[in-house]
């Protein structure tokens, strides 16, 4: 093959691994923002199951040393009190990075899979729209674990799908919960969770920079679907919420970057 050929083929592999790259460094004019300010909950708002918006029984949500902590020591019982708290603002173009950690152990009462258990929410209905009752929000949910046993494998960053159905390798999953190709993380160490949200054309998942899941055209329906006459409609915006399932966990450096004008 002549060196010209061999040149062509060169450029042509740069520009294929640059694209498969590319929904990494999607443009912005925008800049990186704060959404958590360390100091206090101000612009977030609290959903527990069985209570209205707003209220924060037994302190569940609170910042300590510069964290956004989920705590449950005022629990004498967790009584299936699933809980959210909602940023400000929906979003429908963006980037996401949240540092998340477990610490300590589950509340008394908490379901065995919720051991390790939480989740960054997207794409979510908005909270005024959630009944009193209502344990999940319909959204799409980067679900965060951590290890039991070193060795056994529990991966991070899965997609569950609480109210929703998604699009992987061109057909619509149905299944509540798939798996990410994450490594399993079984301490108390910080962690990276990233989110790249386009719309509803694309959803990526990446743990400490690595993608490890990825998906598109998310619609309404399914179990956990609270809005059935929208059943079928697709989810292209929503807010943001982080998870109370039972474990305590703490989240910091939450930062948003929107990749262009929000509708």
């Amino acid at each position: 093959m002549k060196n010209s050929e061999l040149y062509l083929l060169f450029l042509l592999a740069l520009i294929i691994t640059g694209c498969k790259d590319k929904p990494k460094e999607v443009e912005s004019s925008q800049e990186w923002i704060e959404i958590f300010n360390g100091e206090n909950l101000d612009g977030w708002h609290p959903k527990i199951r069985g209570y209205a918006l707003d209220e924060n029984p037994w302190n569940t949500f609170r910042v300590v040393d510069g964290a956004m902590q989920v705590s449950y020591d005022e629990y004498e019982d967790f009584d299936d009190r699933f809980g959210h708290i909602f940023f400000k603002n929906p979003y429908s173009d963006y980037r996401l990075k949240i540092e998340y950690r477990f610490i300590g152990d589950q509340a008394p009462g908490g379901e065995r899979w919720a051991t390790k258990n939480s989740g960054i929410m997207i794409h979510c209905q908005s909270p005024e729209s959630m009944t009193v009752d209502q344990s999940f929000p319909v959204s799409l949910e980067v679900q965060l674990l951590g290890g039991f046993e070193e060795g056994v494998e529990r991966p991070t960053a899965n997609l569950c799908t609480p109210g929703t159905h998604v699009n992987m390798n061109g057909e619509q999953v149905t299944q509540h919960c798939i798996n990410s190709n994450s490594e399993t993380f079984y301490g108390e160490e910080w962690i990276e969770a990233e989110v790249l949200v386009i719309n509803d054309s694309l959803i990526t998942h990446y743990i400490n920079g690595k993608e490890v899941i990825s998906y598109s055209k998310p619609v309404i329906g399914g179990e956990y679907n609270t809005l059935e006459n929208l059943s079928g409609q697709a989810l292209t915006s929503g807010w943001i919420s982080l998870q109370s399932e039972s474990h305590p966990i703490e989240f910091r450096n939450i930062k948003l970057l929107e990749l262009k004008d929000q509708p």
